[in-house]
């Protein structure tokens, strides 16, 4: 396992605010109230502890298929659904939406393997990741990944607590499948956009592994 490097400033700064907090409070109530103390020592390190696996990348063997779509993240399946795309296909396509809880591995992966042909951010809302309006209303990055002649959108989604979505990828560029197209800070969501007919292998509430679990066949 190593520590993502979006992580490096906020895991520093939790470090130097928990160290100065604890000897602070050892320092004036060390001598009188060794309970409080040793229990703000104890819920801070916890807390610490959380921030530093919140940015974790755990070693993985990755899953590789050209006519396979992985998970973009590790999380819940919330959404399987037709819908209609409003923002790039202007057609009917199958979403699915996975929901990471704070709890979950953050960074985001490419599905498929392909050309990178749009690429867009979207300021807006801060509902709730699971909320449904959440895909067309909240903060998201719209990224479409040409793989053959199947064009496939992935959208990165902000949810209450994550307020910074990053995106790696540019326009033009080739990705390849399981690598790192971007992160999002927090309880946050993906969804997938694939086309009608797309044969679906994963069902409601299924937890699934981002760059592992087949998410569908083309």
């Amino acid at each position: 396992m190593t520590i993502h490097r979006e992580g490096y400033k906020t895991i520093a700064l939790t470090t130097l605010l928990v160290g100065l907090l604890n000897l602070s409070i050892f320092w004036f109530w060390g001598s009188s109230l060794m309970w409080l103390c040793s229990l703000i020592l104890i819920i801070t390190v916890g807390l610490w502890l959380f921030i530093i696996s919140f940015f974790r990348i755990p070693t993985r063997q990755y899953t590789r298929g050209d006519d396979k779509v992985v998970s973009p993240c590790d999380g819940k399946v919330v959404v399987i659904e037709e819908t209609t795309d409003p923002e790039y296909f202007k057609d009917k396509r199958i979403q699915v939406s996975i929901f990471m809880s704070p709890a979950n591995v953050h960074v985001n992966r490419n599905p498929v393997s392909g050309n990178v042909v749009y690429n867009q951010y979207h300021k807006g809302k801060y509902l709730v990741a699971w909320h449904p309006k959440s895909s067309t209303e909240n903060e998201r990055h719209s990224v479409v990944i040409k793989t053959g002649n199947t064009e496939i959108l992935v959208k990165q989604i902000a949810g209450a607590l994550a307020k910074r979505i990053v995106n790696y990828l540019q326009v033009g560029e080739q990705v390849t499948q399981g690598e790192e197209m971007g992160f999002i800070k927090f309880g946050s969501r993906v969804d997938l956009l694939l086309p009608v007919g797309t044969q679906i292998n994963v069902s409601l509430n299924e937890v699934v592994k981002g760059g592992v679990s087949i998410i569908a066949t083309l």
